[in-house]
């Protein structure tokens, strides 16, 4: 599959669909992805991934200014919708590789977390039913500058310095909060995390 920006496929004539869901994570139906995303949203099916090196430090990425929704702001490794009836960890791993060009060393399930984050700064609304996944990757990343404008890779440390002067996605700490679990397992007591 070639690799588009969500610039370019927002262009083409062919919508990008997304799986709507109940709160039980069920699908129920697909809806147009802008048209989910408009207030108050409609729950739908995403996933986002934390990615570490092995020194236990995770991979930011600064979305790149074009996108659409929440540009400019830093967020976790990748983060995205799998197409209907693609699942979540398929989708994880297909856009860990078109955003950042990497593929994670090991990459496994760290729960699910359902939340309702508007953006006031686009007025669209993150209504999602969120599958979490957590890895380590040891590749240097090769980010598509139409979906990332910067990485860091930062220590717990240098996250709440980050955090003070610079802005995040409203989804941010939602999602890493409930993935800790899994990556204090992952990363080992010394990371921190």
């Amino acid at each position: 599959m070639p690799k588009t920006s969500d610039a370019a496929a927002e262009s083409t004539a062919e919508p990008i669909m997304l799986e709507l869901v109940d709160e039980s994570g069920r699908t129920i139906g697909t809806a147009e992805k802008l048209s989910a995303h408009v207030a108050p949203g409609r729950l739908h099916r995403a996933f986002s991934v934390f990615l570490f090196d092995d020194s236990g430090r995770l991979l930011l990425q600064r979305r790149a200014l074009g996108k659409y929704h929440s540009p400019g702001v830093w967020s976790n490794t990748c983060c995205g919708h799998p197409y209907p009836a693609e699942p979540p960890f398929v989708a994880a791993a297909r856009r860990t590789a078109e955003e950042l060009g990497v593929a994670p060393a090991l990459l496994r399930e760290a729960g699910t977390v359902r939340y309702n984050h508007p953006d006031p700064a686009s007025g669209l609304v993150e209504q999602e039913y969120n599958h979490l996944f957590a890895g380590i990757v040891r590749d240097t990343p090769r980010p598509d500058p139409a979906e990332i404008g910067e990485t860091a890779f930062v220590t717990p440390a240098e996250l709440d310095a980050l955090r003070e002067k610079a802005e995040f996605s409203a989804w941010f700490m939602t999602v890493l909060d409930a993935a800790r679990p899994v990556v204090r397992e992952l990363t080992g007591p010394a990371a921190g995390w």
